[in-house]
């Protein structure tokens, strides 16, 4: 009997996304189950009753929460393809320390960019823009940030970037200006096929953005997305759609 492999998942879930990427790269099938965040099923209570939150990896009826963790599960049970990881133990210690600093900065720092407004705000979008600035010294002139290959600090990374446009539409400034090689490595990932196809559409969620900051659609449009991690309580109410960041 083969592996039985089912992912609870949300389409805009930044770390949804993240699964979904590693999966492909593994060239794993797996049924996707869309996840009624207004009306959690079953299942996803019983498979995640800490968080309660998607995604959720589901493999011969076993659960593995945070989106982290499942990628890292995932290249280990599955370690004959497209390993995540490389060799050294060192450079899998780095890969491992650039990945919690993503979790640990990006969602807050994108956050504040929602959430702010003024001087405030200016100073968030500045604060965001040095997260990546720092992250785009690590990458410097390599394709990818482990180097030749795509690997574990892409996948983490990469589904924050679809969002780059959602940000830029509704709070006026450039990451590609600012930071050419990120965008330039943000580009290039998402040629890749694994990747293109496990994204939500970017122009998709921005038009959603970009409709909700006017007032266009209701919020009860993005009704029981802040238990997703989809956008924070404090949020504004012009700015409530922010990065599905999930767990």
């Amino acid at each position: 009997m083969g592996d039985e492999v089912v992912l609870l998942d949300f389409w805009p879930s930044v770390f949804g996304m993240r699964l979904r990427i590693a999966l492909a790269e593994k060239g794993i099938e797996y049924e996707y189950r869309e996840e009624d965040l207004r009306n959690k099923s079953e299942l996803l209570l019983e498979m995640n009753p800490v968080h309660k939150k998607i995604p959720v990896l589901i493999h011969n009826d076993k659960p593995i929460c945070e989106s982290i963790v499942a990628v890292q599960y995932i290249d280990e049970v599955w370690n004959k393809k497209a390993p995540f990881f490389p060799s050294d133990p060192y450079q899998r210690a780095q890969a491992r320390f650039w990945a919690d600093y993503i979790d640990n900065k990006m969602y807050d720092a994108g956050r504040r960019v929602w959430s702010s407004k003024g001087d405030e705000l200016e100073a968030a979008k500045k604060d965001f823009l040095e997260v990546l600035k720092v992250l785009e010294a690590e990458l410097g002139d390599k394709p990818y940030f482990g180097g030749e290959t795509f690997g574990y600090v892409d996948l983490t990374l990469i589904p924050f970037c679809f969002w780059f446009y959602a940000y830029e539409s509704c709070r006026n400034f450039s990451i590609k200006a600012q930071c050419p090689k990120l965008n330039a490595w943000a580009n290039r990932c998402m040629k890749k096929e694994t990747v293109a196809k496990s994204l939500a559409d970017k122009l998709k969620v921005g038009e959603c953005v970009i409709k909700r900051c006017l007032g266009l659609i209701s919020e009860t449009v993005t009704e029981g997305w802040v238990d997703a991690g989809c956008y924070p309580s404090d949020a504004s109410p012009a700015f409530n759609f922010v990065c599905c960041v999930g767990c």
